[in-house]
């Protein structure tokens, strides 16, 4: 056989994975290949292949006579959109993408390369975990692998598809990159499986309720988007990309924009007449932002908060905001976590920030304060205080006490802070307040109510109102709702070059 029908032959090998045979039960499972999901991913023609006639190096248990190309890992490099990414895509169809040491080796030469050449990796994970066969270099590997992952944290992008069996030490990778998609039906991730909890706890659970995408996606809040199928999967990998920068040198992509009558009337009617009534944050982010520019993030996970990225004027932006149709838009540990996270992410990417406000408050209980609301509520005073990308608040309604402080208030570092005529900044409700100041006057009155009644509206007059916090420099400008959109538009121009310089140090101890 001559050199040119050997290399050929080899890639042609290389190509078909684990077989006819596997690559079938993939389909059957409603699963595509790992070369097929590539394919998808990247713009046609733009992979280029790296490491597909690596082999593993085992002689135990019979595995030096069952040798594949490639050893379950496709990885290599290419364009989305014409951005240079990084990718590795695990392919259950050799060794169920069991992880070997030189599976992992191929994967942290790709993460390498990413760091060197400041672009973002993707990883597809569809794996049943470390080859067992190979013992302790497999778990060696693992270790590789995570190490990266925590050095190219907040310096490139990194994303985790979970397409198959994420299980044992594989979960800590994703865990660590900064977003993670599962798909329905076909993906899960645990520490331990089902039959291990059976044997440990007695429960009994199915892979799909222990580490589904709808638990992980609605409960733990592991995975960012629970994705109906893959293809749906890949697209909201590549829409997630197009609002981040290659690196953190660098800025988000800046779309086209041209601009017109910026007035939004609809946000006029937007607050109910009644201040305990809720509306939807959602329809203020709608009216704020581009068209069809915003992409919820954790959309099932806290839903009292609501994360994600939108764009202004064609330009990137990362939004944290109270949302009153849940739990009033209270406060509380999970709420707090999921902000903290997201605004961290825009933060080391230069993504400037918005916080949208209408919270009365963190929410109060023994569950809270036993599991730690004090630690986990400062996760997100920590993250919006040490951001120093442009940072805008817009107080829509309430903002009460503690929460005022902690949801991007000027105290911690806000740019610029609007008020709509609706909002009312005060340490907390009327009804409380006048309970405790009036206490006296309302138990000496002979109709208690309509004293507190009373009491209430002059403590309402008085403090739900953001002139108080103007007349102090607290707030920058009272607008009106429809002005909204017009008034982010200059201020985040006017922030485009803003800079920061903070004391020397390490690094920050954010209360984890």
């Amino acid at each position: 056989m001559d050199k040119i029908s050997l290399l050929n032959k080899k890639a042609e090998e290389a190509l078909k994975g684990g077989g006819t045979k596997r690559i079938e039960a993939q389909h059957k499972k409603g699963k595509l290949t790992a070369r097929e999901r590539l394919q998808i991913l990247l713009d046609e023609g733009s992979f280029e292949e790296i490491g597909m006639f690596v082999t593993h190096r085992s002689r135990d248990f019979g595995m030096e006579n069952e040798i594949y190309m490639g050893d379950g890992v496709v990885t290599g490099y290419g364009t989305i959109n014409g951005r240079l990414v990084y990718v590795y895509s695990q392919d259950f169809t050799v060794f169920g993408g069991s992880l070997s040491e030189t599976h992992a080796e191929k994967i942290c030469k790709i993460m390498d390369l990413a760091i060197q050449n400041g672009a973002p990796v993707i990883g597809l994970n569809d794996s049943g975990g470390a080859r067992i066969q190979e013992g302790v270099v497999s778990l060696g590997g693992y270790a590789d692998i995570f190490h990266r992952n925590v050095k190219s944290s907040g310096v490139i992008p990194q994303l985790s598809a979970i397409m198959g069996p994420c299980a044992g030490g594989a979960v800590y990778s994703p865990a660590i990159t900064d977003f993670v998609l599962m798909v329905e039906h076909t993906s899960y991730m645990f520490v331990t499986g089902p039959n291990v909890v059976k044997t440990v706890t007695h429960e009994n659970v199915t892979s799909e309720e222990l580490g589904g995408a709808h638990t992980h996606a609605s409960r733990s809040g592991v995975t960012h988007f629970a994705c109906a199928n893959e293809l749906e999967c890949i697209e909201q990998l590549k829409k997630l990309l197009s609002y981040m920068p290659q690196n953190c040198e660098e800025d988000a992509p800046v779309y086209a924009y041209e601009m017109g009558d910026e007035v939004r009337t609809k946000l006029n009617d937007i607050i109910p007449a009644n201040p305990n009534q809720p509306y939807d944050i959602k329809e203020v982010i709608e009216e704020v932002t581009d068209e069809g520019s915003f992409l919820e993030v954790h959309k099932d996970y806290a839903e009292n908060i609501v994360v994600g990225f939108a764009r202004i004027a064609g330009r990137s932006i990362g939004i944290v905001a109270n949302q009153p149709a849940s739990l009033a838009g209270v406060l509380d540990i999970n709420a707090s976590k999921k902000g903290a996270r997201f605004t961290r992410f825009c933060d080391a990417f230069n993504i400037p920030l918005l916080v949208l406000v209408d919270v009365p408050g963190f929410l109060p209980g023994t569950d809270q304060e036993w599991n730690g609301i004090i630690t986990n509520g400062a996760k997100l005073l920590y993250a919006l205080s040490e951001a120093t990308v442009p940072k805008i608040t817009v107080i829509t309604r309430k903002a009460y006490g503690g929460a005022y402080d902690v949801m991007n208030s000027k105290h911690i570092g806000a740019d610029m802070n609007f008020a709509w005529p609706t909002a009312e900044i005060a340490v907390m409700g009327a009804k409380g307040a006048a309970e405790i100041i009036f206490k006296k006057e309302i138990a000496d009155a002979e109709d208690h109510e309509g004293k507190l009644k009373e009491k209430e509206n002059e403590y309402l007059e008085k403090f739900a109102n953001p002139y108080g916090a103007a007349a102090r420099g607290f707030i920058d400008e009272v607008i009106l709702p429809e002005q909204t959109r017009a008034k982010l538009i200059k201020a985040y121009k006017m922030l485009e070059q803003k800079v920061v310089v903070n004391p020397k140090r390490k690094h920050g101890n954010i209360p984890l």
